[in-house]
C-alpha cells in the first residue's frame, strides 16, 4: 500500500481520535438522507454531495438499473470492515499490501412475501477476511479484532437498534 496514504490514514483517524477525545459532542451527529422513488421500484438516495441508485431485478418487478438494495446492504458492511482495516492497521503501525471481504448472507425471500413466521432478513451473515501483510500473525489478528469492534456498519448488524416511523400522506394536487 501506499506509504503516503497510509501516512496520510493514520494522521486523520488519530487527529480524528484526539478531537472527540477532547470535545466527545464533536463526535455525536446524526446523518440524514433522503430518499425518492424516480420511477417503479428505481429509487435515488441522497446525502449532501452523495447520490447513491437503487432498484430491483426484472424478475422482482424492477429494470435491474442499479443494484438492489440487499447488494447496497450488504456491500455497506464489506466496505466499512476493509476500509476499517486499512484504518486500524495504519494506526497500529502494521503494514498491509492488500484486504479482501468476502460476505456471505443467508436469507429466505418468502419472508419478503410476509409469509408467516419467516423473517425478512438476513438469518446469518458471515464474512471471510484475507489480509496480506508481512506482519506477524497476531498484529494483524489484532487489528481485525479492532476494526470489527468499531465498525459502525457492523454494529448495525451486531446489535438491535430502534427503529421509529413517521408517515406523512399528501394528498395530490
Amino acid at each position: 500500500m501506499n506509504p503516503t496514504i497510509v501516512e496520510r490514514i493514520k494522521t486523520a483517524f488519530e487527529r480524528n481520535g484526539r478531537a472527540i477525545e477532547l470535545r466527545p459532542a464533536v463526535g455525536q451527529k446524526t446523518a440524514i438522507m433522503k430518499t425518492r422513488v424516480i420511477d417503479g421500484l428505481h429509487v435515488e438516495t441522497e446525502e449532501g454531495r452523495w447520490k447513491l441508485a437503487s432498484d430491483s431485478s426484472e424478475k422482482s418487478g424492477g429494470t435491474g438499473a442499479a443494484p438492489d438494495p440487499g447488494f447496497v446492504v450488504r456491500a455497506a458492511l464489506g466496505n466499512c470492515l476493509a476500509m476499517g482495516y486499512v484504518m486500524w492497521a495504519a494506526h497500529l503501525g502494521v503494514p498491509i499490501e492488500g484486504v479482501e471481504v468476502e460476505i456471505h448472507a443467508d436469507f429466505d425471500a418468502r419472508g419478503q412475501h410476509a409469509v408467516e413466521g419467516i423473517p425478512a432478513g438476513y438469518s446469518e451473515i458471515r464474512y471471510h477476511v484475507r489480509i496480506k501483510s508481512a506482519a506477524p500473525e497476531n498484529d494483524v489478528r489484532r487489528v481485525v479484532e479492532m476494526a470489527d469492534k468499531a465498525s459502525m456498519v457492523g454494529d448495525v448488524f451486531r446489535r438491535a437498534h430502534t427503529l421509529v416511523p413517521q408517515l406523512t400522506v399528501v394528498a395530490p394536487e
